[in-house]
């Protein structure tokens, strides 16, 4: 009798199942036994690609070439994993093997990686398919006992296929008739497109145009101060007969419109007698569920400003590398109903510092069958993200904060929920009523894991007044207030808003097909962020994500075109649903790919229509007259265009697009600026002037800063020491320490230092000190501007006079009898 291969999705499940069956014996990236082969593939092995035939180079995507449409797809390896799939050719084409065990991931992409590697390697034995949720081994061997068939996963498979077909069908050639239509003035500018990443970014822009085109309008707030018997607390003035109005989003019962009657207010209440009414109700607060990986990646940014590409990178070092967590490309938010007695085993398990929470958890009796932790139902292909039970060991600091992140959310979410009092109170003074809220921790429950405890005496308790006391309105303060704009997209709120991406969809099906997916996959929504990032549509600004003019112009193009299907979720909604009828036999495949190639080919075909000054869209026309001939200038896709001359200048410059009222103001006065948001070619921010020339083109005019002139008690000022440049006495000046020759028109020295650098003050003293022994005491208030962390440094003087950090000497762990080592690094300091 033969011997069955079975290929695991990643080696770690293959080990896994090595151990739950048991009898295997570990050759070098394979085990075996009596009744089989067993190995993995590392992820997708085999990516598409058009046949030879259907083909171009990318310097020949033009219209000519589109749509392409392949009558079949070809298969070829990654590169990177080129020798797995050799290896796994080589086990399926043995002789002792005669069938195949699908053991991929349970889910659509599962599928694909085994059936490319059998499609690739022409392998015609018979497959099972082995359809696991949870990797204990118990559950191992049950989904042993019960393999599907081929037949069986036929829906899944075909489901599988035409969604990376139809992925690669609109990516292609959507990226290639973007492309061929921006480059018909010249060059080559790509221009990418996708059924995910473009829906995203269109969401992006569209924020961004809310902010931009945001007006704020002033109100009032009114905050008076009572006084009781037992001292004084603050109330809001508030409308107790507030309704929220249609189409206003800012309203609010606390929010005044007019300053008249915030003063009105005061002139009412102020000295004025109130009476209390007051409530107090039991609240409570239930912990959030564990984690999957998008609500770990928001989690991680909001809390510690990692990339979602960064926290998926350490989940899966901690998966992969340390055993310490589970697999985390998961859009599951519960633990299989099976699980509750592996739990019990991971929380005896867990590192010394979680014990005292792990031990409560097991002593009261709280793991136990609960739908919110325990439900077959909300397990997708894979689980929640949960701890192993392995102590990891040499975690780095990142490594560490998402271990922590996971484990403490694990065990709160075991704890009985947080139980507070909250009290309302309600100060009416004649006509007017004041709000009053306090909220006291009584019983921590989950917030124990957290560190909280319940409240001190005092803590959140509101000053006490008494049944019947009459208060006093000590003070009134009107508040003057604007309101915001939404806020920009950070990486965590984008991940949200992707997952929930299916709430902005109208039609109802199509709403319930994406309820369970978003945009994209929790394991690639972090690549297609950092894609948008590379192919410069967005621009990271500390924590927020801003939509480049790149993105601006590609979202008009779009739009302007009628491709509806790429800026909307709605396509993925309308896939979601096809697809879902294809894994229950209920669509055709060849059905579904025919669609497919009509969307691509209209896609190609509105791109064809157009050229770029005649691509409809919203687009002004200037009140500036034509600088050449005085004719009448209007906005097109990518140019401000003169009617009668064909004079015409670019909307983007230098990575900056110039909006309407300063394309007026340019034509008009020849000039404007500085204009800050320019972007060099290396990606680098300025802020420069634009100039029109002699042709009428702006080109960029900097601004030239006057010499400083030099103060008229130079001479008077105490000299900290010598310049390390060039030897005359350095002062105090301004925000720095400069040389006395660095000031006037005639200066000839450069040198000058901030008197903080990296939010660390650098005092007098210290500045002497530097100047006169070449290194200042140890600082510890520096703050990185990359990173954001605090650091200690010395600041060092450098041989070529500028100034450095050297960093205090640290002993670094030796395994057996290393000698300990110092680290000394120095490197430029910012100096102004």
């Amino acid at each position: 009798m033969g011997k069955k291969l079975i290929i695991a999705e990643k080696p770690s499940v293959a080990q896994d199942i090595a151990r739950a069956l048991g009898g295997f014996h570990k050759e070098k990236d394979y085990w075996e036994s009596e009744q089989y082969v067993l190995s993995s593939a590392v992820g997708h092995l085999l990516e598409l690609k058009a046949p030879e035939e259907y083909e171009v180079k990318r310097g020949k995507w033009s219209f000519a070439n589109l749509p392409v449409i392949p009558p079949r797809f070809d298969l070829q390896p990654i590169a990177k994993s080129e020798d797995r799939l050799k290896l796994l050719l080589r086990l399926a084409k043995r002789k002792d093997v005669d069938g195949l065990i699908n053991a991929c991931d349970a889910g659509r992409e599962g599928e694909l990686i085994f059936n490319y590697i059998v499609q690739y390697g022409k392998i015609d034995k018979p497959v099972q398919r082995l359809w696991l949720q949870s990797m204990t081994p118990q559950a191992i061997r049950e989904a042993f006992d019960h393999l599907r068939s081929a037949e069986e996963m036929e829906g899944l498979r075909q489901a599988a296929v035409s969604r990376a077909e139809s992925d690669w069908l609109i990516g292609i050639n959507g990226t290639r008739a973007m492309t061929a239509f921006n480059s018909k003035s010249g060059g080559f500018h790509l221009t990418t497109v996708g059924r995910v990443q473009t829906p995203t970014l269109a969401m992006v822009v569209e924020r961004e145009r809310q902010i931009r085109a945001f007006q704020p309008r002033p109100y009032w707030e009114v905050e008076a101060t009572f006084r009781a018997a037992a001292g004084t607390y603050t109330g809001r003035w508030f409308d107790e007969k507030f309704k929220k109005p249609e189409g206003d989003e800012h309203a609010s019962p606390y929010r005044l419109w007019e300053r008249e009657r915030a003063e009105a207010i005061r002139d009412r209440v102020l000295d004025q007698p109130g009476v209390v009414e007051e409530t107090a109700k039991p609240s409570t607060q239930i912990a959030p569920p564990l984690f999957d990986l998008t609500s770990l990646q928001r989690e991680a940014n909001a809390r510690f400003g990692f990339s979602a590409r960064n926290t998926l990178a350490i989940a899966q070092a901690l998966y992969e590398r340390h055993k310490a967590l589970t697999y985390p490309r998961t859009d599951a938010r519960a633990l299989p109903e099976d699980m509750i007695g592996t739990v019990r085993e991971v929380l005896a398990q867990l590192p010394s510092e979680y014990q005292p929470f792990a031990g409560k958890i097991l002593a009261q009796g709280w793991v136990k069958p609960n739908k919110r932790i325990f439900d077959n139902a909300k397990v997708s292909d894979h689980f929640a993200i949960v701890p192993t039970g392995v102590v990891p060991k040499g975690l780095s600091e990142p490594e560490q904060k998402i271990f922590d992140l996971v484990t403490r959310r694990f065990l709160a979410v075991f704890y009985p929920p947080a139980e507070y009092r909250v009290t309302t109170r309600i100060t009416r003074v004649g006509e007017d009523a004041f709000k009053t809220e306090g909220k006291v921790l009584v019983a921590p429950g989950w917030l124990e894991v957290y560190g909280k405890r319940a409240a001190g005496e005092g803590e959140g308790e509101l000053v006490p007044v008494a049944p019947g006391e009459t208060v006093h309105t000590e003070a009134v303060e009107i508040k003057d207030l604007h309101t915001k704009p939404p806020a920009r997209y950070t990486e965590a709120t984008l991940l949200s808003a992707m997952e929930g991406a299916g709430k902005l969809v109208e039609d109802e099906e199509l709403r319930a097909a994406m309820a369970e997916r978003g945009l994209g996959t929790p394991a690639t929504r972090a690549q297609i962020i950092e894609g948008l990032l590379e192919e410069k549509y967005l621009v990271r600004e500390g924590r927020e994500l801003v939509p480049t003019a790149k993105a601006f112009s590609l979202i008009t193009l779009l739009k302007g075109l009628g491709i509806d299907a790429l800026t909307s979720p709605e396509l993925t909604g309308e896939w979601e649903h096809k697809l879902a009828l294809m894994e229950k036999r209920r669509l055709a495949r060849e059905e579904f790919m025919a669609s497919i190639a009509r969307m691509a080919q209209d896609i190609v075909e509105r791109a064809k229509r157009h050229e770029s000054d005649t691509v409809p869209g919203d687009f002004a026309t200037l009140q500036a007259p034509c600088p050449k001939c005085g004719g009448t200038v209007r906005e097109t896709y990518k140019t401000f265009q003169c009617d009668q001359c064909g004079w015409s200048m670019w909307k983007i410059i230098a990575g900056r697009q110039i909006d309407v009222p300063e394309a007026e103001a340019l034509l008009t006065q020849g000039r404007i600026g500085p204009l800050e948001g320019f972007r060099s070619r290396l990606g680098r921010p300025f802020a420069a002037e634009l100039v029109l020339d002699e042709a009428k083109q702006p080109t960029f005019a900097f601004a030239v800063e006057p010499p400083e002139e030099v103060p008229a008690d130079l001479a008077e000022r105490e000299s900290l020491g010598p310049c390390p440049k060039c030897g005359a006495p350095v002062v105090e000046h301004g925000t720095s320490y400069v040389c006395t020759k660095s000031l006037g028109p005639d200066k000839t020295c450069d040198f000058r230092s901030g008197r903080t650098i990296l939010q660390q003050p650098i005092e007098p003293e210290q500045m002497k000190k530097l100047l006169s022994e070449g290194k200042t005491d140890l600082l510890t208030g520096f703050v990185s501007a990359r990173t954001r962390r605090k650091f200690s440094a010395y600041l060092v003087r450098q041989p070529d006079g500028k100034i450095g950090f050297e960093f205090e000497p640290r002993e670094a762990s030796g395994k057996k009898g290393r000698s300990t080592t110092t680290r000394k690094k120095a490197k430029a300091a910012e100096t102004s």
